[in-house]
């Protein structure tokens, strides 16, 4: 068994939808990133790279690179499943706690 720890933290933009885990929450603000700044999306992809010791989200997914530019995290965490499979890794659990200032969720 393996056991990997992500964390991901963003600023909230204006002019930005608010992704949390693949899902768009009725916000007027959203985190700013170069893809769609998922931070729930991009720290579960970063426990699971480093489980894997394959490395982390920046080294597989660099901003900056124009494939990149806007993409959903949620693709992002299924190329990185992909990449996991091909290693021979299977997932078998993914725990999570999120942390925000802002917006209240509940």
């Amino acid at each position: 068994m393996r056991i990997g720890t992500g964390y991901d933290i963003h600023r909230l933009v204006g002019g930005r939808a608010f992704k949390l885990g693949g899902v768009t929450l009725d916000y007027p603000r959203g985190p700013h990133g170069y893809s769609d700044g998922d931070a729930l999306a991009h720290a579960v992809i970063d426990a699971l790279l480093g489980a894997a010791a394959l490395g982390d989200i920046g080294r597989h997914f660099p901003p900056g690179d124009p494939q990149w530019l806007n993409a959903s995290s949620i693709d992002l965490l299924r190329r990185t499943c992909d990449l996991l499979a091909q290693a021979g890794f299977v997932v078998h659990n993914v725990d999570s706690t999120v942390i925000l200032e802002e917006p209240r969720l509940g």
